[in-house]
C-alpha cells in the first residue's frame, strides 16, 4: 500500500512539476516565452524578456511546486527516501515538462524549493552561494552551477544521511545536464549576464 502511495506522489510530484509558470507568466502579456531570449522557460528568461515583476512570480511559483511536493510527501509520512524521490520527481517535470513536449527549464528554482523543505540548512547554504555567486559575477547559470555543485558537501557538513548524500547527487548531476550549454558558452565567454545587453 506505502508503495502505491510512493508512486502516485511520484507522478503528482512529476505533474505538478510539469506547471510551466513561466510560460504562464509571459504568455499574459502576449509573449511566447520560447520564442524570445533563450527560449528558455525560467525566471531568467523571463527577466530578459518580461520583467522582473513576472520574473519573480516566475521564480516563486517555481519553488512552489518543490515545496508543494515535498511537504505532501511528508505529510504522508513516506520516509526520507521516498521524500527525496518525490522531490526529484517535481523537479524532472519541471525540466521535463509534459506540457511543453519534455522541454522544459534547468530547474533552478524548483531544485531550490525542494531543498529548503527536504533539508533545511541545505537549502539555506544553496540559496546563499546563489545569491552571493550571482552578485559578484552576474551570471544566473554560473550561480546555479555553484550552488549545486556544492550540495553534497553541504548534506555531508550540515545534514547528513547516505539517503540525502544520494539525493544531493543526483540533484547536482541533473543541474550540470541541464547546463550543458551554458558550460560551454562560460568556457567560450559568450554566456550573456543576469541581464541581456
Amino acid at each position: 500500500m506505502e508503495k502505491d502511495m510512493i508512486v502516485l506522489c511520484m507522478i503528482g510530484a512529476f505533474v505538478l512539476g510539469s506547471v510551466p509558470f513561466g510560460l504562464i507568466v509571459a504568455r499574459t502579456k502576449g509573449i511566447d516565452l520560447r520564442k524570445v531570449g533563450s527560449g528558455n522557460i525560467g525566471a531568467t528568461n523571463v527577466l530578459r524578456s518580461v520583467g522582473k515583476w513576472a520574473a519573480l512570480f516566475t521564480l516563486a511559483g517555481d519553488m512552489l511546486k518543490g515545496v508543494l511536493a515535498v511537504i505532501l510527501a511528508r505529510h504522508l509520512s513516506l520516509g526520507e527516501s521516498a521524500v527525496g524521490l518525490i522531490g526529484i520527481f517535481a523537479i524532472l517535470g519541471h525540466d521535463f515538462s509534459l506540457f511543453t513536449r519534455f522541454k522544459g527549464g534547468k530547474g533552478v528554482a524548483t531544485s531550490l524549493g525542494v531543498l529548503l523543505v527536504y533539508s533545511p540548512a541545505v537549502g539555506g547554504a544553496s540559496v546563499a552561494i546563489w545569491i552571493i555567486a550571482l552578485a559578484v559575477w552576474k551570471y544566473s547559470s554560473l550561480s546555479a552551477l555553484m550552488a549545486f555543485f556544492f550540495v553534497p558537501l553541504d548534506i555531508y557538513l550540515f545534514d547528513y544521511s547516505a539517503n540525502k548524500l544520494i539525493f544531493g547527487i543526483i540533484i547536482m548531476l541533473l543541474m550540470i545536464y541541464k547546463h550543458k550549454g551554458n558550460i560551454e558558452r562560460l568556457i567560450k565567454g559568450t554566456e550573456p549576464g543576469i541581464i541581456k545587453k
